[in-house]
This record gives structure tokens, C-alpha cells and sequence, in this order.
């Protein structure tokens, strides 16, 4: 069985995020925001979530191309996984690259960029319509002729290198500067300062900026986030906000020629007929998003957040052996969950009424799974579904508006 390596890496990066965490506390510091980083862990989750139900399709158009097209046949050993982290890395700059250029592919990288904070959680915010763009860019390796399975388990690994990368508490780190992405070189790629938009797109080797002009040095601390916010904790939206830009923007278009250009063109573009979109933050004034809700309801999503991440692995273990209807279920149930946390954290009139939806839900669909028919299980799941009754019973009049 070929085990995904990011999957077997979730706890490793929880582990390192609480590191992280104690050290910000010790510190003094506060990099962190309880609903920022819910928000960005969600957007992971949606989108290996949602992935399941591509990956196979993905990994068939390349598995195809390599078992017809192939020039070569390279065979599978260490040296050429080695060349083959170098040229996954190579492809991976080109794809980064574009994806902040043209304004079709920034709708799915442009979620990474949301979160205005920097922290290991913002590694995990990953856009969902990312995937449907980025794998182009790597079937020049299976013309080469890699493997496919090699190049599912290297690719994997230089997804999971990029983690430790999203840290303040790094400086700089000597010669290691001049080779590899550090987390002082993607500080600056992650800030909306004009001198450091679209810069150092390197996912693992920084020589790849400086070959090709966009390497810039860390100077002044960045300010992170993207020029026009989108001020709200909910994934689902986070990932479809630039889509509708779009399709607004499509519409204003006078001419095919307009809408072809504005798929194309870089994010923000427009012809000279459409007036300029609103003015991008303003650094030294801006101040960050943020919602204030009672102690208690940071306590209740934390505690519906742990299991939900729990049924999250679970389920992204076990789907490659379950049916279409209770995949889709599974998966529909997940982003309902995420997607109600950030309405408890925006303090949503429906909120309440949806939690309720969701709890009962997601009852319903585990004793059906599951049978309900041991008494350890039985007694779990009453007392999940009671502690979370009376919790939201207290935070109700405060919830809603």
C-alpha cells in the first residue's frame, strides 16, 4: 500500500505548530489568532477532502502520458528520486510562478495568500481549485519517463518540505540562504509590501529565483496578506471569492477578446473602459480582520474542531475504499462542519440552527456507519452529542444577533 507522505505527516505538523505555539507564549509574542489559524487548518482540510474525489483522474492523464508517450524508461532508485525531487522543484517554481501572473490561476493559489498573519497554520491553508491547474505543469516528467507512483511520493515530499518554511521564529540561516527556501525567503513571498509582490516563488531551492529574477532579500518585516481583503473566517467562501470576481469582471467585458485577456492577464488587470478596482490596503494604517465572540464559543469550536479533524484523517485513510455516495457524503459533511465553525466565529444568525443541522447530521450518519452496536462506542457518541447540546444552549444568546 503506497501511503500519501503528507498524510502521514498531519501529526508532525500539529506537533510543530504547538512548538510553536509554547515558544510564541514564552515569547511574549502573538503570532497567532485562534480563528485565523482555524481558518487556515480548514482550508487544508477541504482540500484534501476534496481532492479524493480528483486525485485519480489527475494521476491517470500523467500515468497515461508516461505509459504511451514516455521517451525514456527511468528506472526507479534512489539517484533518480534525487533528480526527480530537482526537477518536480524546477516545475513546481514555474507553476508558483504563474500562478501569481495569470488571474485564471490565481483563483487557485490566491487562498494561500489570504491569512494576514505568518505562521505554521498558514502552511495547511490550501486553495481547493488549486490542483486543477498545478499538475499541467509537472506532465513534461512523465514524457521523461518518472514513474508515477515515484512521482506521486516525491512531489508529496516537496509539498511537506514547504511547511516549516511558514515561521517568524526562524532568522536567517547562513550559507543555507543561498540554496534552499528559507523561512526568511518566503516571509517576503508571502508580503503585500510593493517590493515584495510576486517574489521568491521557489518551493524548495531559491536558486531557481535568482536564475530566473525574482529573488528578493528579506529587508523591512513584511506585511502579510493580500492586497484586497476578504474579511471573513469562512473556507468555503475564502476559496470562491475570487471566482466571483471573476465572473463579475467577465461580465463588465465588452469584447471576447476583453474576457480572453482578462482570464489571462495578470490579477487586477482591466481595459482602460472599466474603472480600477478599490484601492489595495494600505500598510501603515490597515488594520486586520477580526471578530470578537465570548471564551466559551472558542472553547466549543476547538472541541467539535478536534473531532472534526479526526474525522477528517480517518476519512482520508479509509476513502480509497469506499463507495461514491458515502465518499461524497463524508466529504460533504466536513465542509459543513468548517464552514458553521467560521459562522460561530462571525456570530451568524443561523448559526445556532445550522450547528444543531450539523450535530444531528453527523449523528445520524456515524450510527449508520457505524451500527452503534457496542456499548463503549454508544456511550461516546451520547456524550459528545450532550456536551455539545448544552454548550450550545449557553452560547446561543450571544450567538445570534
Amino acid at each position: 500500500m503506497n501511503i500519501n507522505p503528507i498524510i502521514l505527516s498531519i501529526p508532525i505538523f500539529f506537533i510543530l505548530i504547538g512548538l510553536e505555539l509554547l515558544v510564541d507564549k514564552l515569547q511574549n509574542r502573538s503570532n497567532y489568532r485562534f480563528n485565523d489559524a482555524i481558518t487556515n487548518i480548514s482550508c487544508g482540510i477541504g482540500e484534501q477532502v476534496t481532492g479524493v474525489f480528483f486525485k485519480l483522474t489527475i494521476v491517470g492523464l500523467y500515468g497515461f502520458l508516461f505509459e504511451h508517450y514516455a521517451f525514456f524508461n527511468i528506472p526507479v532508485n534512489w539517484t533518480t528520486g534525487i533528480l526527480l525531487f530537482i526537477g518536480v522543484d524546477f516545475f513546481y517554481y514555474w507553476f508558483h510562478r504563474y500562478s501569481h501572473v495569470i488571474n485564471l490561476f490565481w483563483g487557485g493559489h490566491v487562498v494561500h495568500h489570504q491569512s494576514e498573519e505568518y505562521n505554521l497554520s498558514v502552511a495547511l491553508r490550501q486553495g481547493w481549485f488549486q490542483k486543477f491547474f498545478s499538475f499541467i505543469f509537472y506532465l513534461p516528467l512523465a514524457l521523461i519517463g518518472f514513474d508515477p507512483i515515484q512521482f506521486l511520493t516525491v512531489s508529496s515530499l516537496v509539498t511537506v518540505y514547504q511547511f516549516w518554511i511558514h515561521t517568524k521564529s526562524i532568522n536567517k540561516l547562513g550559507i543555507l540562504e543561498y540554496v534552499l527556501n528559507t523561512p526568511s525567503h518566503h516571509r517576503v513571498h508571502h508580503g503585500v509590501n510593493p517590493k515584495y509582490i510576486d517574489k521568491n516563488h521557489a518551493g524548495t531551492f531559491i536558486i531557481w529565483d535568482k536564475m530566473f529574477g525574482t529573488f528578493q532579500e528579506e529587508e523591512e518585516e513584511p506585511t502579510y496578506g493580500i492586497t484586497h481583503p476578504i474579511n471573513t473566517w469562512d473556507p468555503l467562501s475564502a476559496n470562491l471569492h475570487h471566482w466571483k470576481q471573476m465572473y463579475r469582471g467577465l461580465k463588465q467585458m465588452r469584447s471576447a477578446k476583453d474576457k480572453l485577456k482578462y482570464i489571462f492577464m495578470p490579477p487586477g488587470w482591466r481595459p482602460d473602459y472599466i474603472k480600477e478596482s478599490p484601492a489595495p490596503v494600505n500598510q501603515p494604517t490597515y488594520k486586520k480582520y477580526d471578530t470578537d465572540v465570548p471564551y466559551y464559543v472558542n472553547y466549543y469550536v476547538l472541541f467539535q474542531y478536534i473531532i472534526t479533524l479526526a474525522g477528517a484523517t480517518f476519512f482520508l485513510i479509509k476513502a480509497g475504499k469506499m463507495d461514491f455516495i458515502p465518499k461524497l457524503i463524508a466529504c460533504s459533511l466536513i465542509i459543513l462542519s468548517i464552514v458553521n465553525y467560521s459562522n460561530l466565529f462571525e456570530s451568524k444568525k443561523h448559526a445556532i440552527s445550522f450547528e444543531a443541522t450539523r450535530l444531528f447530521l453527523v449523528l445520524i450518519t456515524l450510527a449508520i456507519y457505524f451500527q452503534l452496536n457496542t456499548l463503549i462506542l454508544l456511550a461516546v457518541i451520547s456524550s459528545w452529542v450532550m456536551i455539545s447540546a448544552f454548550w450550545l444552549f449557553k452560547i446561543k444568546q450571544v450567538v445570534i444577533q
